[in-house]
């Protein structure tokens, strides 16, 4: 409760500093809006559904990318940890395009596939896909080698071993690949939609893109601000208490 409180106090005083500059006028208004003109342009948008609907549009982006990203990150980190040749080929271009920023993946998505949502799906899963890989070869390749070894004593071999001692001696790196997956699948989707605009479904970075093309800075404050609340409630609801039972499971819990 009093980390919460001490975080609601932080985030009132930003805002109160925000209203001040906005009330000095300082810069003009159209480049610094009031917090009531942002709230304001979100309560319209709540209203008339538009922000909901456009959330909707592209979690299902960010998702359907992002468990891909997964379902194709974490058994060639397996492979790569285990395999010699994965490590030398696999490995190394992960490193490379791990440091890639999303932003680049954009043009070439859109030269194969189009304005279409093959195109977003494309660029969710090279920002996810990297970071998992590289997170799982690190954790499979920090598992104790005691814990493989007293697992082949008591008959564990091939799969098993895998499944039952090696993922979940590395479940700690796995977490911390997810969410940083996760953060990387966000800005590369951003990315994605403001630059993909005809498509059937309008997303929050049209609504940026938008914003900035009608100068409404109240618009693009507004659905930052929706971004990072989506956000800190992935982290909060979703990595945090894993990584928090992962601490308590393996005995480091602060």
């Amino acid at each position: 409760m009093k980390r919460t409180l001490t975080a609601i106090g932080f985030i009132c005083v930003l805002i109160a500093a925000w209203h001040w500059v906005a009330e000095a006028k300082i810069w003009s208004p159209v480049l610094v809006p009031a917090p009531a003109s942002v709230a304001l342009y979100l309560w319209e948008v709540l209203q008339d559904g538009s922000l909901w609907s456009s959330t909707i549009v592209t979690m299902k982006r960010l998702l359907a990318g992002y468990f891909i990203g997964l379902a194709a990150g974490i058994p060639l980190g397996f492979l790569t940890a285990r395999v010699q040749a994965m490590r030398d080929t696999l490995g190394v271009v992960a490193l490379g395009l791990q440091g890639l920023p999303s932003v680049c993946w954009v043009p070439l998505a859109l030269l194969w596939f189009g304005q279409t949502e093959g195109a977003m799906l494309f660029v969710v899963v090279m920002g996810t896909l990297w970071s998992v890989i590289l997170a799982t070869e690190t954790g499979v390749r920090n598992v104790n080698p005691i814990y493989i070894r007293a697992a082949h004593t008591m008959g564990s071999h091939g799969l098993h071993t895998w499944v039952w001692v090696m993922l979940p001696a590395s479940l700690p790196f796995i977490v911390s690949g997810m969410k940083q997956g996760w953060a990387f699948a966000w800005r590369s989707l951003m990315a994605a939609e403001i630059y993909v605009t005809i498509l059937t479904g309008f997303g929050l970075g049209h609504l940026l893109h938008y914003g900035r093309e009608l100068n409404a800075m109240e618009q693009v404050v507004g659905i930052m601000l929706v971004v990072i609340c989506i956000g800190l409630a992935a982290d909060k609801l979703l990595f945090s208490p894993w990584e928090k039972l992962l601490h308590r499971r393996w005995g480091t819990e602060k």
